[in-house]
């Protein structure tokens, strides 16, 4: 099952800032897309707010974790 929303944590790993940044920018999202505080924001939603390749973005939050 792939994963469309995305998470601080997640686009904190994606564009190398700090989690606080990363916090500030879902946030940016969220608000870009009129969506309420604590509605998830997806992969679409951040992508529009930073220009980023969707496919990209949803190829790296899926990729298979090397263990």
């Amino acid at each position: 099952m792939t994963r469309i929303c995305l998470y601080p944590k997640d686009v904190a790993a994606l564009t190398g800032r700090s989690y606080d940044s990363a916090k500030r920018l879902v946030r940016r999202a969220r608000q870009a897309a009129g969506k309420p505080a604590g509605a998830l924001v997806t992969v679409q939603d951040f992508c529009r707010l930073t220009g980023l390749d969707a496919t990209e973005v949803s190829e790296a939050l899926n990729a298979p974790v090397s263990r």
